[in-house]
């Protein structure tokens, strides 16, 4: 028996030895995993929208920097949930970027804070002139609600240089929680492109075409300035000049003699004239040199102009001698003009009170709200953009391109054909639904590939196997957007004073439409190599409670997470107890034994 006593306490000791031994080599591991964290850098993402894992290109972007960027974030100070979410997730992003480059740097901070009455005026003045974008909030507060202004945005610092940076994104009806998960989808897309603006050493060069009555340079005013903040924006008359698009360098061994298209981009912005062969042949050898192209163009005439005195115009197809290159290219513009019951408003006059006249706000079914046709990085969580006029789109067979639609009018519409009469009689009566019953009209796509040029098999020998004249045949790999509404690009005007309005915001109706900001994607697609556009293609999936069964299931969840994590509690110690319990009978036992 005492050597059966013996045998159990030599067994205790080994066993306490190894326990002993895994402790240590646990020790020993942690040390050397951080050891070896310090020389080997990795990271884990382990959600399932893999929502910490920067995209390659931001990595190439953090990794490249060679100075301080410093991001001074106004989201600290109460807000709602959805906010305290937005500043949590904008946080961990700007973490992230520090993960990749120690040339990040950031602050969050309350501007209102301790200020007074007068001070916070002069506050948000100061911060509007900079260009960041108020919202106002409604806090519960312990006086009860109060109305609070915040600016959900950054300033971002690079060394002599300071950006303003939107955070929330503004969707027109969209409910808010789903406007703070866009918001949040898009914070890397947002951040990296900003850093990617500030740092740029040299910008890329694009143009505006002139000289068939584009518009105007006061027309483009807005969006020509924005762009100038990241591109070398000029207005260029093609004219015939071949030199006007491109440009020749140096011959190669073979004599060849290389093309290089002098702008990454060319905008087209509703030519009103006929192209000539010369220019058509221009664009389209700059197209086959890698050249990108954004076309805007209207196939049909029609004006709002032209009902100001009149209560009625009629629509007439406008012969740009386009329609061969698009359909070469893969596309065919309608002479048509697509009508929609989701359309903006205008204002007409209806009557008059005294000098006051009065004013009452008509759907214009001519100038539908166009949506996102895909879920291409581009158009992806883009707010509604708001067309005037807009025709669809017909793809037609040309091998080795892809098509890709990227606006579409909503379900509830319908096509007029040309020549169509305009009258602003239809406001008067309400809309026969059954008419509008065509569906989605696609009026916007993108085309990539490899192009066929126009002039195959059309250009003289000479001209053909000239190598000083470079002509060629098939496309390097490139792409062109075309959109069937030369409007969009077009900013208001203030009225009576004149001067331009931000492109995409509506005096009348005080709302803010998208066109901007897809037309800034779609230059940044088309001009910019670093490929940051691919990031906003992420998606954060919103994880909303089902409001109904919350209300029928409220008691049985609320007992279920009361009364479930008590009985597991007591349901260990209880085990703990036991197990305790036989654990010293078997001491007592070895102990009476020796």
């Amino acid at each position: 028996m005492v050597k059966k006593g013996k045998e159990i306490a030599v067994r205790s000791k080994e066993l306490r030895g190894q326990q002993w031994l895994g402790f240590v080599l646990i020790i020993v591991s942690i040390f050397a995993v951080n050891i070896i964290g310090g020389y080997v850098f990795t990271r884990f993402d382990l959600t399932a929208e893999k929502r910490y894992t920067l995209a390659p290109e931001t990595k190439r972007l953090l990794r490249s920097l060679d100075d301080i960027v410093f991001f001074r974030v106004y989201l600290e100070g109460e807000f709602p949930a959805g906010f305290k979410r937005l500043r949590r997730e904008a946080k961990e992003m700007l973490d992230e970027f520090r993960a990749y480059s120690k040339y990040v740097e950031y602050e969050f901070i309350d501007p209102m804070e301790g200020a007074t009455p007068q001070e916070v005026k002069e506050t948000v003045n100061q911060l509007i002139e900079q260009g960041l974008q108020p919202t106002d909030l409604q806090i519960q507060t312990t006086a009860g609600r109060e109305q609070k202004v915040i600016f959900p945005g950054a300033m971002v610092m690079y060394r002599d240089q300071e950006l303003p940076l939107d955070l929330l994104e503004e969707q027109l009806n969209t409910p808010p929680e789903i406007v703070l998960n866009n918001s949040i989808q898009n914070l890397e897309f947002k951040m990296a492109d900003m850093i990617r603006k500030i740092t740029l050493k040299q910008k890329p060069s694009i143009a505006f075409i002139t000289g068939h009555g584009e518009l105007s340079e006061t027309g483009v005013h807005d969006i020509t300035q924005t762009l100038s903040q990241n591109y070398r924006v000029e207005r260029i008359e093609i004219g015939g000049k071949v030199y006007a698009l491109i440009h020749r360098s140096e011959p190669d061994e073979d004599g060849n003699i290389r093309i290089i298209p002098e702008y990454e981009a060319i905008i087209i912005a509703k030519p009103q004239s006929a192209f000539d062969e010369k220019d058509k042949f221009i664009i389209d050898q700059y197209i086959m040199h890698g050249g990108k192209v954004l076309w805007l163009i209207d196939p049909v005439i029609a004006s709002m102009d032209s009902l100001q005195d009149n209560e009625s115009t009629v629509a007439i197809d406008l012969d740009l001698k386009l329609d061969d290159m698009f359909f070469k290219y893969g596309l065919r513009l309608n002479k048509n003009l697509v009508l929609d019951l989701n359309s903006a408003q205008i204002p007409l006059r209806t009557g008059q009170l005294g000098t006051q006249a009065q004013i009452e706000f008509f759907r214009w079914y001519y100038f539908p709200l166009l949506n996102q046709a895909s879920n291409h990085p581009m158009v992806r969580n883009i707010n509604a953009i708001k067309a005037d006029f807009v025709s669809s789109i017909d793809t037609t067979f040309a091998d080795g391109i892809k098509k890709i639609p990227l606006l579409r009018s909503s379900p509830y519409s319908r096509v007029s054909a040309t020549p169509a009469l305009i009258s602003l009689a239809m406001l008067r009566d309400q809309p026969d639904e059954r008419m509008y019953n065509r569906g989605p009209q696609i009026t916007a796509y993108l085309l990539e590939g490899e192009f066929e040029s126009l002039y195959k098999n059309r250009m003289p020998p000479e001209i053909a196997d000239s190598k000083e004249m470079g002509f060629r045949e098939q496309s390097f790999p490139t792409s062109m957007i075309v959109v069937a509404d030369g409007d969009m690009i077009l900013n208001q005007f203030h009225v009576p004073k004149g001067y331009p309005l931000p492109l995409g915001f509506d005096q009348y109706t005080r709302r803010t439409y998208g066109n901007k900001d897809f037309l800034l994607n779609a230059i940044s697609y088309l001009a910019d190599e670093s490929g940051l556009i691919s990031i906003r293609s992420r998606e954060l999936k919103l994880r909303l409670l089902d409001e109904s069964k919350v209300r029928k299931e409220r008691l049985t969840w609320q007992l279920i997470n009361i009364v479930i994590p008590v009985l597991l509690v007591f349901l260990i110690g209880l085990l703990l107890t036991v197990r305790r319990k036989r654990k010293f009978a078997v001491h007592k036992k070895i102990n009476r034994n020796t």
